[in-house]
């Protein structure tokens, strides 16, 4: 595993506890030799993840929307920075680059970014491992509706067993050093969901 995107947010959160988990990932990945992708961003968990990755020795790759650029909020310090036209083109190459994703604490725009590459997970599109860093429980509500939607038969146990999570950095990489794409087959799958809108 050689890169990793780490979506966060660009708000530094209520506790504490938020922006030093940022900060150990940030060395957990340098540590390893492994490149942090994100988005560019100079404030918030971005900024705190990029920052420690750096003063670690270890390489980032930013990517950011030009828009997002002239708002002064970027990493401008980067050696890799790369701007892209819009939100869209910037999922697309954090997506092509990255070998793993992981949520740290965030807002809505992080959610959507994780959900997004783990329903690609979930459709074979990539076999790469998606998971969360629940620093002090943040996640845990979120993981308790995760099995509310499989208890509802509207996601297969084996797609929620796709999310991994653990709350310290170290574990968590392990656990995607360790990861096994799930083999389904989606022939089956299909079928199934056919014969249950009948």
């Amino acid at each position: 595993m050689e890169r990793i995107c780490v979506f966060c947010g660009s708000s530094p959160g209520a506790r504490p506890a938020y922006r030093r988990a940022a900060k150990q990932m940030g060395q957990a990945l340098a540590d390893r030799g492994i490149t942090l992708v994100y988005g560019g961003g100079s404030v918030g968990m971005m900024g705190y993840v990029a920052q420690a990755i750096i003063e670690a020795g270890g390489d980032v790759i930013g990517v950011i929307p030009r828009a997002i650029l002239e708002m002064e909020v970027a990493f401008t310090d980067l050696s890799d920075l790369r701007v892209v036209g819009s939100m869209h083109e910037r999922k697309a190459l954090m997506a092509e680059l990255a070998d793993g994703f992981i949520a740290l604490p965030g807002g809505l725009g992080t959610l959507e970014e994780f959900f997004e590459v783990l329903t690609w997970a979930q459709l074979g599109i990539h076999h790469k491992p998606c998971g969360f860093l629940n620093v002090d429980g943040y996640y845990d509500r979120l993981v308790d509706f995760l099995d509310h939607m499989v208890e509802q038969r509207f996601v297969e146990s084996v797609h929620r067993g796709m999310v991994l999570m653990d709350q310290d950095p170290e574990r968590l990489l392990r656990l995607f050093e360790t990861y096994q794409p799930a083999a389904v087959d989606k022939a089956a799958w299909i079928l199934a969901l056919k014969a249950e809108t009948v």
